[in-house]
């Protein structure tokens, strides 16, 4: 278990921050990333990778001349903030445009695509690079749909070779896509990794037993298997891999063999002989392996393989010099070193002067956050429980830190004088600066696109809620591709919409049309326990979600019952 911290909250920047001074001859620590302390010519395409930290050396340890320019870290297990993947971006930026590295995640899908997306309104070329490489997350014909695992670093590599070889944004992006298609990986876990300062693991394996096809932000695997001897073990983790060799594929390929973080690289090293004989025996030549910890789980038992399949644009950049804190190859020209940049100070938010009855309005809206803030601290076992049955555990823990950060914020709003919309708007990108990870996009933007809806003139009615409910609907849905059935909050929310403005509709008051909604997505909440999941990380992991409810659903509900009861006691003391 993870044994040494201090605040738990604190452990994933704390790390940061150590990591960073002991390698400040590499980079430069920044708030939530590091950046490359060399100079970078001008015109040069920028490559910003991350994703939750727990991973190390990934992200900040790939950050260097030859492969990335950057990276952005969020908590442990979860996606950096939309904000802070907008910042560190800035600073890498160098007027070449930028490629965003990422596994494929929802969290980081909807995070560094809404942040590329504000880039590009400033101006900023950004291209996308979501990660695909394991093979137990979905099927061949579905490899749009497989997670990011240890391929990240092939990728990686090739993809920031590219860029220090001067190619264009076109090119690099192209190479880097090429890259992905071609790299496969599978993982093994003997035991699951535990939080900072939780008492158990995320899950758990039977001692005489492996997980097949885990995840590395503690997801459990997708099958059982009897543990076994280094051969079969080999066999076991060789043979999909050569299954998805692509046609006309040279037999030259990139091979890793990564520890998730608790098992002894002389164990690796055992393992190594038995896979390299398999490979060699398949008509392959490793280029370059690289055994030990590459992309790691915490304190997660197990291992993975990953195979890139070289060709004669590729391997060149798999073998072109690198010097990172983690990753070393060849020789490094020597560059000048960049002066650390200035920090950008937090700006304090400024409102537009609200119309009176607006400005009344948001008292009520903070006491409102306020109320949802308490029912998840309450509800945080619970909601973690739920979820860490097919994913990581972290959403009660997520949910209640990302909705104290919205009262924070909106307590700030309301001493600056703003009104309802815009002190929602403002909470809800405090929630999802703080959160990260998927939870928090998802609440941020919902909360975001309510406030907007809201607006700051007048007292909001029941039918404007409904209309602001409506609007984060759409905002959940756009951004994260999530629909009714796919097993997510989108399947409580929807029929919560819809009663909401049902209701309205039909001149209910809204204590009683909030009720109403509120029980609507409580019985759909439920029923998720019958769906498998389509989307995100219990994707993977259906039959195990199969007669458990979706959490992000069950927060939803347990919201909306939590504020169905406020806004009662409201009416009846009014």
């Amino acid at each position: 278990m993870t044994s040494i911290f201090d605040e738990p909250e604190r452990f994933a920047a704390t790390a940061l921050a150590g990591f960073c001074d002991v390698h400040s001859h590499l980079i430069h620590g920044l708030r939530g990333g590091a950046l490359r302390a060399s100079q970078t010519p001008e015109g040069k395409v920028a490559l910003v990778i991350g994703g939750g930290s727990g991973h190390y050396p990934a992200f900040a340890g790939y950050v260097g001349a030859g492969l990335a320019d950057a990276a952005v870290a969020g908590d442990v297990f979860a996606s950096p903030s939309t904000e802070s993947v907008a910042r560190i971006c800035r600073h890498a930026h160098r007027g070449g445009g930028i490629v965003l590295g990422f596994g494929n995640y929802a969290g980081d899908v909807l995070n560094f695509g809404a942040a590329a997306e504000r880039l590009r309104g400033e101006g900023i070329d950004v291209r996308i690079l979501a990660v695909t490489d394991d093979v137990a997350s979905a099927p061949p014909t579905e490899k749009s749909k497989r997670r990011g695992v240890a391929g990240d670093i092939p990728v990686f590599k090739i993809a920031g070779a590219a860029a220090e070889a001067g190619l264009s944004l076109d090119e690099v992006e192209r190479l880097a896509r090429l890259a992905n298609a071609r790299t496969v990986s599978l993982g093994v876990a003997y035991s699951g990794c535990t939080l900072p300062g939780a008492d158990a693991p995320l899950f758990t394996v039977d001692p005489s037993k492996l997980a097949v096809g885990l995840g590395i932000h503690g997801e459990p695997g997708i099958r059982d298997e009897p543990r076994m001897p280094a051969a079969k073990l080999a066999e076991l983790l060789v043979a999909p891999l050569l299954a998805e060799r692509p046609d006309g594929a040279s037999g030259r390929v990139a091979v890793l063999l990564n520890g998730l973080g608790a098992t002894k690289y002389e164990e690796l090293f055992v393992l190594w002989t038995q896979v390299a004989e398999r490979l060699r025996a398949a008509g392959l030549e490793p280029v370059a392996p690289e055994v030990g910890e590459l992309v790691t789980s915490l304190d997660m038992a197990g291992c993975s393989l990953t195979l890139t399949w070289l060709d004669e644009e590729l391997e060149p950049l798999w073998l072109a010099p690198a010097e990172t804190a983690a990753f070393r190859r060849g020789q490094v020209a020597p560059a000048p070193r960049a002066p650390k940049p200035a920090e950008d100070a937090e700006e304090t938010p400024r409102f537009a002067p609200p119309g009176e009855a607006s400005r009344e309005a948001a008292v009520r809206v903070q006491a409102l956050l306020e109320t949802m803030a308490r029912a998840l601290a309450a509800a945080e076992d619970e909601l973690g429980r739920i979820d860490a049955i097919a994913g990581d555990g972290d959403h009660g823990q997520g949910m209640r830190r990302g909705s104290a950060a919205a009262v924070e914020g909106g307590r700030a709003a309301l001493a600056l004088g703003a009104g309802a919309g815009s002190l929602l708007a403002h909470a809800g990108d405090r929630w999802a600066d703080t959160a990260g990870g998927t939870s928090g996009a998802i609440w941020g933007l919902m909360l975001r696109a309510f406030g907007t809806a809201l607006g700051d003139e007048e007292k909001p009615g029941a039918a404007d809620i409904a209309a602001g409910a409506r609007a984060g609907l759409e905002a959940v849905t756009a951004l994260g591709r999530a629909r009714l059935g796919d097993k997510t909050l989108v399947d409580a929310l929807v029929p919560f919409v819809e009663a909401l403005e049902r209701e309205t509709g039909a001149g209910r008051d809204l204590p009683s049309a909030w009720a109403t909604a509120a029980e609507a997505a409580t019985r759909a909440a439920e029923t998720t326990k019958d769906l498998a999941p389509r989307l995100g990380r219990a994707r993977p992991l259906a039959a195990k979600s199969l007669g458990h409810p979706d959490a992000g659903a069950v927060s939803l509900a347990l919201i909306a019952r939590a504020l169905a009861e406020a806004l009662r006691g409201a009416a009846t003391d009014a």
